[in-house]
């Protein structure tokens, strides 16, 4: 995107980041993704009350909550998808700074977004995970309705349907909610967070 804004500079910190981790552990975006239903949001919420309830400090970015107001603006055609998870991106590079998890819930169908994220953190500060539920159970659920609409044709660009989505090629992990518990995937997901060296080992 074009920068802009003109007269600004970066203004680093005081506090280096070694100083950060030592007093508030390791920040990092745990970015999970999936088509509608597939279990994003309720994995991640899991995830997250794990976590804080284990002393880390940890955050959850919801794909619908975030529509309601920084990104209310937007709709759902490829571009306005695009902007949605730039701006999603740059927030989620804050909270990873704060040194908090960050655990973003979005369909984000496209790698070159998703890989746009993860080149703009530090190595190993980004986390895939692939919720890789089928279309066949994510439209059984439906939890919204929004299968039923959109091969209704009620909805335009709904992902899986009538808008494409890139599956992660080499993600940190991939769960299946379809075949796996959440508690297994809590798990499984906080494993791969100590084999990443986001959490300490036990």
């Amino acid at each position: 995107m074009t920068q802009k804004s003109e007269n600004i500079r970066w203004h680093g910190s005081n506090v280096t980041d070694e100083e950060r981790e030592q007093q508030l552990g390791v920040g990092a975006v745990v970015w999970f993704t999936g088509l509608s239903g597939s279990g994003k949001s309720t994995v991640a919420r899991a995830v997250e009350a794990f976590l804080v309830r284990e002393g880390h400090s940890a955050y959850v970015l919801d794909g619908d909550n975030l529509r309601f107001g920084l990104n209310q603006d937007l709709g759902f055609s490829a571009q306005d998808r695009q902007e949605n998870i730039r701006r999603v991106g740059e927030v989620a590079k804050l909270f990873a700074g704060a040194n908090v998890i960050l655990l973003a819930a979005f369909i984000s169908p496209y790698q070159a977004d998703r890989d746009r994220i993860r080149h703009s953190l530090p190595e190993g500060r980004f986390i895939e995970v692939h919720v890789s539920t089928s279309l066949e159970v994510c439209a059984q659920r439906d939890p919204k309705g929004l299968y039923d609409k959109a091969l209704r044709g009620e909805i335009n660009n709904f992902t899986g349907v009538s808008a494409p989505y890139e599956a992660p090629t080499s993600p940190e992990l991939r769960l299946d909610t379809g075949t796996v518990s959440l508690e297994e995937s809590v798990a499984k997901t906080v494993v791969t967070l100590r084999q990443c060296g986001i959490l300490p080992p036990v």
